[in-house]
């Protein structure tokens, strides 16, 4: 796992969109797991800004979506799917049927989540997955007490996470009690995993998931079994860590060759 702590969110969506520029150099076809919420925006913004500008071509690019929710109809506006459409997917030349999620509309919720590992499987693996991090150590909506080895499967929604989410709808009522989700043991899978978290709110999960014991109490500490894992954080979210100085001197003298 690296650990690097940068300024702001500036300076961590742009070595983000680095490694994925490195990536899709190296592998134009190459699969990219998407998160959604306000975390991983700053780094959809410099994607679709270099896009813009002709330094990314995403025409042969498949992404995959951490999650989406149960019972929404397709094409609902705050289906996941949806949301990344209009936050990432629709703003560079991702063909539309490039982007996956799964089917949370499905009448057979087991079997459509065996579809999706099925899926991500074919296309090869996820070569990077953006990843953000709740407060609680969550990532995807793999909430705490999750299995460290679990698959994509059917999760209940916390009733506070309910009412985070209720400003996007018309009301609580209509914000879905259930969401499909990747595992953790899902995740694990991905090539390179970027998990992106800023601010003092952060912090807590930060260190848990950085220092503290592997434990299903923090998900995202599941990342330290991964390979290939960076972390990258602010000045804020670093904030109680305790090698903190390690961790940027290890980044001040990273050799030049080596990639992030």
């Amino acid at each position: 796992m690296e650990v690097v702590i940068l300024p702001g969110n500036r300076q961590i969506a742009s070595l983000a969109a680095d490694a994925i520029q490195a990536l899709l150099r190296r592998k134009p076809n190459a699969v990219l797991g998407l998160a959604t919420g306000s975390s991983p925006l700053p780094v959809y913004d410099e994607l679709a800004s270099r896009h813009e500008r002709g330094l990314l071509d995403f025409s042969r690019v498949h992404g995959f979506l951490l999650d989406e929710y149960v019972g929404l109809e397709a094409g609902h506006p705050e289906s996941y799917l949806e949301v990344i459409r209009r936050d990432f997917a629709g703003r560079v030349n991702i063909p539309r049927e490039n982007v996956h999620g799964p089917d949370g509309s499905a009448k057979d919720i087991p079997a459509a989540c065996r579809a999706y590992e099925d899926a991500i499987r074919e296309s090869g693996g996820v070569d990077l997955q953006l990843l953000g991090l709740g407060t609680d150590g969550h990532i995807g909506f793999n909430e705490p007490g999750s299995s460290l080895a679990s698959r994509t499967r059917i999760k209940t929604l916390i009733e506070q996470t309910r009412r985070d989410n209720a400003r996007f709808f018309g009301s609580l009522g209509e914000v879905p009690h259930h969401v499909l989700t990747q595992g953790l043991g899902t995740i694990l899978e991905s090539r390179h995993a970027v998990l992106v978290a800023t601010g003092a709110q952060k912090a807590q999960a930060v260190h848990d998931l950085v220092e503290g014991p592997l434990a299903a109490v923090c998900p995202a500490s599941v990342l330290q079994l991964h390979p290939h894992a960076s972390i990258l954080i602010d000045e804020a979210a670093a904030s109680s860590l305790k090698l903190a100085d390690y961790y940027r001197h290890s980044y001040d003298h990273k050799p030049a060759w080596q990639d992030l």
